[in-house]
């Protein structure tokens, strides 16, 4: 195997072992897809100031993210069925943020559950991601177990009341665990390696999920399920007993509209994500790296804005970093070196991000993220 040197060769080596399936659910879109292509795409319009004649010793990414010390201003985004990208995927990436000393988000819809995690990386402290479903007492127990397991922060996403339509997900007939269908089979006798790791796991269903919601017995296809329990009537009065519920600190995710991150400040969030959920919701939208500049202009003075979606390079992080952002977090990024290498492969993408980040800021004439703003880029090119 030649040697990974970008996310883009740990994402063609995870299409080679992921299950189709699973493959294409962490990296699809909504309908046509554009929403998904532009925000990768739109980082490419961002163009750098590069300096010279600068002392490039002593430098540091290290930065914090809602109060918390981060190596660098990245956090692990909440990935629903991490777990069948690799076996035990969201213990192996809780494991490998750890180490590197940045947030790792746990899914509600996670294959490992927040004991799961908890567990394997000692009580270390670690961020939940929340979908708000119709059984508000099964809500709230979720909140209670994200507390007991010593989570940190609590991520609200509130752009997912209901389920955007992915083409592919449909056309492969999604379900966790997969269905053994006659395609199905011929996939998997083609993913050994990821056979046999799901073989030496005991994990194979939602583990936040069975065994904890009534009535529950069956998920059937995930978008049935989905829209049968996911609570399309949630609103921004919701957001009130949620937080009381809680009592800690609360991130709202899926911000994407000034006047929304307006009313986001006025909740008493201690910090937003700009996202559009990966262009899996609604297609057609802007980019969050083109949405970015606005909402930080009119709320990054009350609240501290982070944003995802379509994060690909350490290059990438700063430039959201130079238009505003606390914080950023990566997706599909993490999902290709967890299908690419497991453990290792999540090490690889950090390290990977990291190298690009630290050598871009110094090209650009900084030692310090903090020291990082609009100046490093040309202004003829900032999203409009």
């Amino acid at each position: 195997m030649s040697a990974i040197t970008s996310i883009e060769d740990l994402r063609i080596l995870a299409k080679k072992r992921v299950p189709r399936m699973f493959y294409d659910y962490a990296d699809t879109g909504s309908w046509t897809e554009s929403t998904y292509r532009a925000n990768e795409s739109d980082f490419k319009k961002i163009k750098f100031r590069q300096r010279v004649a600068v002392n490039m010793e002593g430098r540091t990414t290290a930065s914090t993210m809602l109060g918390q010390s981060v190596a660098m201003p990245v956090a692990i985004a909440p990935t629903g069925m991490t777990g069948m990208q690799h076996a035990d995927g969201e213990i192996l990436g809780a494991l490998s943020a750890k180490a590197f000393g940045i947030p790792f988000t746990l899914s509600t819809m996670s294959i490992c559950s927040i004991e799961d995690v908890a567990q394997a990386t000692n009580g270390h402290p670690f961020w939940f991601q929340l979908y708000v479903m119709r059984d508000r007492d099964f809500i709230e127990r979720l909140i209670d177990r994200a507390k007991a397991a010593g989570c940190s922060a609590l991520v609200l996403t509130l752009d997912l009341q209901i389920l955007g339509q992915r083409h592919k997900d449909i056309k492969n007939g999604l379900t966790v665990p997969p269905k053994l269908t006659i395609p199905t089979m011929l996939d998997l006798v083609t993913k050994l390696r990821w056979c046999m790791g799901m073989l030496g796991t005991r994990r194979h269903q939602f583990g936040n999920i069975f065994g904890h919601v009534k009535g529950i017995e069956n998920m059937g296809s995930l978008s049935e399920w989905t829209a049968k329990q996911f609570d399309p009537a949630l609103n921004w009065n919701d957001v009130e007993w949620i937080k009381k519920r809680w009592g800690g600190k609360l991130i709202l995710k899926g911000i994407q509209d000034v006047e929304d991150a307006k009313i986001a400040v006025q909740s008493g969030a201690d910090a937003l994500i700009v996202s559009n959920h990966g262009g899996r919701q609604l297609d057609g939208a802007q980019s969050s790296i083109e949405a970015l500049p606005a909402i930080v202009n009119a709320v990054g003075s009350q609240i501290e804005v982070h944003m995802d979606g379509g994060i690909r390079s350490g290059q990438d992080v700063l430039k959201a970093i130079a238009l505003g952002a606390k914080g950023t977090y990566i997706g599909r990024s993490f999902l290709y070196g967890l299908g690419a290498n497991g453990r290792e492969g999540v090490d690889q993408a950090l390290q990977i991000i990291h190298k690009e980040l630290d050598l871009t800021m110094a090209f650009c004439g900084r030692t310090q993220i903090s020291q990082v703003n609009s100046d490093i880029l040309l202004p003829s090119t900032f999203p409009t």
